[in-house]
């Protein structure tokens, strides 16, 4: 073939949460997915008499739901004058990323999702509840486990688009289910996480479900949907001291933090299920009761990594590392 097809992803205006858009480019052989741009009066991005936005291409990987030549293409969201668009948050996360590229921070984010089939989560029964929650974690069988076949196309679309995709498990509540990816610096494992995301969505749209990212699908006595973010420096992977010092300093900017960790979080952190309460801020070795975590083997081995477990599965993961690096990099650099 003459020419291929580039699937041009963006992320929108939407508010509380952007939402995913996506179109067709053909593009011929040879040549690179160009600068192009799209309706913004459509996306909460412009008004309709000045609706021309931008897209430049950041990201390409092979496109693993069309043909072997065929890419998709994540976008910075531009002005017509080629500055970042307001919703950008891009932008000011690469600013960060190469301030501090020398301290070589680490990300690995854990994804956690729930799939609907209509009004109601997979799994739970057309009226009343299912079974309570516990048995369904990592669970095996079809009394426990639902939509294991959707997890397993997903995984398999993330390994052919070549993310850095580190693992699936199903989670606590019937449904529910999340993928890791990273470890990775801060622009390259959000961008893939926009990807497998899009990528969620669309692998769902062929099995006829939905997968939300909510984080509280289901009120009462479930747990909530996260984006645990793991985090280290340099100096947190040679010494113990950099991964409580990190704590610390997040612990100053625990209120700016939460209030850029996802639409509703105030639903999910209540201090059950999991959570430390948004109104508070601790931490733990082991405790995922804590606001920020330090795995058992990081306080054996004197090094290694924190997981910050405030973070929204609707999380923007551009400003979640940007945050981090904001709060732990200036830190360890003052």
């Amino acid at each position: 073939m003459n020419f291929y097809k580039a699937e041009y992803i963006w992320i929108d205006g939407t508010k509380p949460t952007a939402k995913l858009r996506s179109k067709t480019k053909v593009v011929p052989v040879g040549e690179n997915p160009p600068v192009w741009a799209f309706d913004g009066s459509s996306t909460n991005q412009a008004t309709g008499d000045t609706s021309d936005c931008v897209l430049r291409p950041v990201f390409t990987c092979p496109d693993p739901l069309r043909d072997d030549q065929d890419i998709l293409v994540l976008n910075d969201v531009l002005l017509p004058d080629m500055s970042p668009h307001p919703t950008n948050t891009r932008a000011a996360c690469a600013t960060l990323a190469e301030k501090f590229a020398s301290q070589e921070p680490w990300f690995g984010i854990e994804q956690e999702y729930t799939f609907f089939k209509g009004s109601r989560p997979m799994g739970f029964p057309e009226s009343g509840f299912p079974a309570p929650q516990g048995g369904y974690y990592c669970g095996v069988g079809a009394d426990e486990v639902f939509g294991r076949e959707i997890v397993e196309d997903h995984l398999d679309a993330c390994l052919r688009a070549e993310l850095s995709i580190s693992g699936i498990n199903a989670e606590v509540m019937p449904g529910q289910w999340e993928f890791q990816v990273g470890p990775a610096g801060p622009l390259a494992v959000s961008d893939e996480l926009w990807v497998a995301r899009w990528l969620l969505y669309r692998v769902s749209e062929h099995h006829e479900v939905n997968a939300t990212l909510y984080p509280k699908p289901v009120r009462g006595d479930w747990n909530g949907a996260g984006a645990h973010t793991n985090f280290s420096t340099k100096a947190m992977r040679s010494d113990y001291q950099p991964c409580i010092d990190a704590i610390e300093a997040l612990r100053e900017r625990h209120d700016l933090h939460i209030e850029n960790y996802g639409f509703a979080i105030e639903e999910r952190l209540t201090g059950q299920h999991e959570t430390c309460s948004y109104k508070e801020f601790r931490y733990g070795v082991s405790d995922r009761g804590a606001s920020v975590r330090i795995p058992w083997q990081v306080a054996r081995d004197g090094k290694g990594y924190i997981e910050d477990r405030r973070p929204n599965a609707n999380m923007d993961p551009y400003t979640v590392t940007r945050l981090l690096l904001e709060t732990v990099c200036s830190s360890a650099s003052a």
